[in-house]
């Protein structure tokens, strides 16, 4: 393939040419004309492409390549929660079409709106930050997140959208067995995980009235405004959305927000209280004043959090594994999901 061909092959993941008949057909404002598309960077699960007939432009989320986790990666949760956020105040892109037609492009998929915006994914980017910017997101972050908790799930048409009930304890288990999946694709092994799997499934905490969780809601998983980093105008990333306990939200927000272990899987998370953001105490008690939400047990969530993020990132080491990742930034992930898993493990012995 010459130079100039390659660079005009569409991106690994999808099928512009079955696209395009498809676009026609369900999504508004396509005319049937030739579709380009371009991988979005930044995401190391699902991924992400802008779509565009040199008119109009969307965006497409589709799963990974390769290996999947069973329950991963689901379409169509991701979708339908999206489409029900849409008339709340939470800031969501707009949802237009869903595809459960693999027939098409390899995959479900589903196509959404464009949001003009910035993610700040790098140390660099939030040292643009002035001090009243940076305190201005860090509090947008939080009431962003509160504003999600505080959705009627069953009035916007997710009562059936979760099992609340019991909701920790399934957590718990779910991740384990998404550790056990991986570790048989080839990620090498991690006793801490195991301990940490069987410390988190003897102390679950009393859950707090359940919510719509986000499930990954970070800096990075949110787009600010081009002008004003103290607005979110989009919440991104809902792939593992469902309904159940809000503190698991605030424990997962608070481990990206303070700890180098996240960081290294969300560079975008490196903040400090000397810039202006705001303290990790600072979060908690903006949350619990703006939800109502009893915080005490919130250890527990944050240990379970940084559980959580190491099978994440196992599941993730194991498609680089298999030769399956597309984009940068994946060297290292075995030492990440090491790391991760012993500092909560260390946290997990010292609670009484």
């Amino acid at each position: 393939m010459s130079d100039a061909a390659a660079a005009s092959a569409p991106p690994d993941g999808v099928d512009l040419e079955s696209l395009r008949t498809w676009f026609a057909r369900h999504v508004p404002g396509a005319t049937g004309a030739p579709l380009q598309a371009t991988l979005i960077s930044g995401g190391k699960s699902n991924l992400t492409y802008s779509i565009t007939d040199g008119a109009q432009r969307w965006v497409l989320r589709r799963p990974p390549l390769g290996h999947v986790q069973p329950t991963a990666h689901d379409m169509a949760r991701e979708f339908r929660v999206i489409n029900a956020l849409g008339p709340t105040d939470v800031p969501v892109p707009m949802a237009y079409a869903f595809c459960d037609d693999p027939s098409v492009n390899g995959s479900t998929f589903y196509v959404m709106q464009q949001v003009e915006g910035r993610i700040p994914r790098t140390p660099a980017e939030l040292l643009d930050f002035t001090v009243d910017e940076a305190r201005r997101c860090s509090e947008e972050l939080v009431d962003v997140l509160a504003a999600i908790h505080r959705v009627d799930w069953q009035s916007v048409g997710l009562a059936d959208f979760g099992r609340p009930t019991g909701y920790l304890a399934r957590q718990v288990k779910r991740w384990n067995q998404q550790w056990e999946g991986s570790k048989d694709a080839g990620c090498p092994d991690v006793p801490a995980i195991t301990e940490l799997a069987d410390r988190l499934a003897a102390s679950v905490p009393d859950s707090a009235a359940p919510t719509i969780v986000h499930g990954d809601y970070r800096l990075d998983n949110t787009m600010l405004a081009a002008d004003d980093p103290g607005t979110v105008v989009a919440v991104l990333d809902w792939e593992m959305s469902t309904i159940g306990d809000p503190l698991a939200d605030l424990g997962l927000f608070l481990l990206y927000w303070a700890r180098d272990e996240a960081q290294a899987v969300a560079p975008g998370a490196t903040v400090s209280a000397e810039a202006g953001f705001l303290s990790r105490d600072q979060i908690v008690e903006r949350y619990a004043a703006s939800t109502g939400t009893n915080v005490e047990a919130l250890d527990w969530y944050e240990i379970f959090a940084a559980y959580k993020l190491a099978v994440i990132v196992a599941g993730i080491h194991a498609r680089f594994l298999m030769g399956m990742t597309r984009g940068d930034g994946f060297d290292g992930m075995a030492e990440v999901v090491r790391r991760l898993s012993e500092s909560a493990l260390d946290r997990a012995r010292a609670l009484r």
